[in-house]
């Protein structure tokens, strides 16, 4: 190989890696001052809760996220098998596969869910059947 080819493809891989170093600087900076910020509160005896505010969970349940992921997959690895994409067939079947396996989930996550409300709803609705003190 000619050094110059070697240099343009180092060149290329430079390139195409430079976001990721940036991204990844660029979070690493961001944790440091969020760690400053942290210290300079408790040092100064202000509440945590006053500077970062809770994260707000996503609405819903997980399982329907999960069911869609899975469908999306599936849908993706369908359409292109189907119509012949170009892409090869072991990247689609594992995509296919991924996206069975997210519906799994969603399937199962559901399924607990289901069970431990229907486990705490007959823990309340047996103890409103038998008050304290009367047997």
């Amino acid at each position: 190989m000619d050094p110059r080819e070697a240099f343009g493809i180092m060149l290329m891989l430079l390139a195409a890696s430079t976001p990721i170093l940036i991204i990844g600087i660029v979070a690493v900076i961001k944790k440091r001052l969020e760690h400053k910020q942290i210290m300079a509160a408790i040092e100064k005896g202000i509440p945590l809760s006053e500077i970062m505010p809770p994260k707000q969970k996503l609405a819903g349940p997980p399982w329907i996220r999960f069911i869609s992921m899975g469908v999306g997959l599936l849908a993706f690895a369908v359409t292109f098998m189907v119509i012949g994409g170009g892409w090869e067939e072991v990247v689609l079947a594992v995509l296919f596969a991924v996206g069975l396996a997210w519906i799994v989930r969603g399937l199962l996550h559901r399924k607990y869910q289901l069970q431990n409300n229907l486990s705490t709803s007959k823990n309340t609705t047996a103890e409103n059947k038998n008050p304290p003190g009367i047997a």
